[in-house]
């Protein structure tokens, strides 16, 4: 029953974090687009405005819907977890809903219908809070999800967690890496999948000065985004060292304590959880404790010096921590090569280039999907870390029940699934609306001085 639980809650997680994936990065997109066509009065801009909202409102909604399941599951599945940390964890599901979900979708009306209502600068104002609630959301989940990693500002009392401070999570290192990661993945993920599908229609020759545009507002977001993800990957890797010293070791598959010299990196093996050791492994001397201490002799934990009942699937955690940052370095290489392509002035017509742009586009999600594994896999047999097991967290229901309730959601997801992905190709296939009225740019007075450079021509 509790890996039938188990199974029942990543599914529905892995499903649901595909759309609020997109959601973050695209709002944070219309946003530059929109703040473009204020700024420039480029008609383009406004046209990108109205296409990549559609896309924005679709994925909105899904997320939405895809989110409100998990939220009962909590009751269903794991309800003596729910019990037992309800006084902790409930008030930041409560704070996300209260405050980002209700700023995100109380704005959405006015960025979706308020193009002819409101003033231009109104406008960008609702879409900015859109994408404001959208990232605190953001929070919100990383700050429940960061206390379930590493637990602090809590005592137990009578078995039940009681919060003692909500702000120690805020202002822990834990967090703030844990959170900026997973949003900066969110923000790579979008670039990337405008820039791809951008890429697609400059291939097939349709609407070429559109997607030219689009494709170099998400290539530049993509340039800053690609190279400040490596370094937060590096620096929550140390924050898994100094948190969590089994998962580290687990995703490293490192398995003795280096008493003596550095600790060597596993670029590729097998961990073998029966004979504890990784085969048909290639390592870099030193390179573990060179990444995690910052020198070449740190002391790195090995897997053996934790009971067996206490290990993560090392097997599991070690390929996909792998496969989300090869993903970040692909897209690092990608966006070198970007560079070069620019300088020679063959960004948008190099074919090559396009066809690499379209063919990695998803892997953005599968390093988001890769690194929820990582993140949440590492922290087994851990509900709450090192203090509520897995086991003592899920509901006493029937297998049975789980499932029935399982293959239920299993089609309700390929229902959703379907009907997101009918709704996205339409759109694309439609394509973007160039004909239709575009509203008077009632820009502020203090913005057409900015422009301007001349502020004598706004005086009377």
């Amino acid at each position: 029953m509790l890996v039938l639980s188990r199974v029942q809650f990543a599914l529905t997680a892995m499903f649901h974090i595909l759309f609020p994936t997109l959601t973050i990065g695209l709002a944070l997109f219309l946003v530059v687009i929109e703040l473009l066509w204020l700024a420039t009065g480029d008609d383009l801009y406004f046209r990108l405005c109205r296409f990549w909202t559609r896309l924005f409102a679709i994925n909105f909604g899904v997320g939405v819907v895809t989110g409100i399941v998990m939220e009962f599951e909590f009751g269903t599945n794991w309800s003596h977890f729910s019990s037992a940390v309800a006084n902790v964890f409930s008030p930041y599901l409560y704070f996300e809903v209260l405050t980002a979900f209700f700023l995100e979708a109380g704005f959405l009306g006015i960025v979706l219908f308020g193009w002819k209502r409101v003033r231009p600068g109104v406008h960008f104002m609702a879409t900015c809070f859109v994408a404001g609630g959208a990232m605190l959301s953001a929070c919100w989940i990383m700050a429940a999800n960061s206390w379930m990693q590493h637990p602090t500002g809590y005592y137990v009392q009578g078995g039940k967690f009681m919060a003692q401070s909500y702000t120690s999570v805020f202002t822990s290192l834990h967090f703030l890496v844990h959170a900026a990661h997973m949003i900066l993945a969110a923000l790579e993920t979008s670039a990337f999948a405008v820039a791809g599908i951008s890429a697609y229609f400059l291939l097939k020759g349709a609407y070429i000065p559109f997607y030219r545009r689009s494709m170099g507002v998400a290539l530049i977001m993509a340039a800053l985004f690609a190279p400040l993800q490596v370094y937060l990957g590096d620096l929550n890797g140390r924050q898994v060292f100094r948190y969590q010293s089994a998962k580290l070791a687990a995703l490293e598959g490192h398995w003795e304590t280096n008493e003596r010299g550095g600790a060597p990196f596993s670029v590729i093996g097998m961990p073998d959880m029966e004979r504890e050791k990784t085969l048909f492994e290639i390592t870099v001397p030193n390179g573990l404790s060179l990444l995690v201490t910052h020198t070449l002799t740190g002391r790195v934990i090995g897997l053996k010096d934790f009971p067996i009942q206490d290990r993560p699937n090392a097997p599991a955690i070690y390929w996909s921590f792998r496969v989300m940052s090869g993903i970040g370095f692909v897209f690092l290489a990608f966006m070198m090569w970007a560079a070069l392509l620019w300088r020679r002035r063959r960004l948008f017509d190099y074919g090559p280039f396009l066809w690499t742009a379209v063919v990695i586009q998803p892997l953005g999600w599968v390093a988001v999907e890769t690194g929820w594994l990582t993140s949440e896999l590492g922290r087994q047999p851990w509900i709450v870390y090192n203090v509520l097991r897995t086991s003592e967290g899920s509901s006493p229901i029937p297998s049975g029940n789980v499932i029935w309730s399982l293959a239920l959601f299993l089609m309700i997801f390929v229902a959703i699934g379907g009907s997101y992905l009918y709704y996205v190709i339409k759109t694309l296939v439609n394509g973007p609306d160039l004909s239709s009225p575009i509203p008077p740019l009632q820009m502020p007075i203090s913005m057409k001085v900015l422009m301007s450079g001349d502020e004598r021509e706004e005086k009377p």
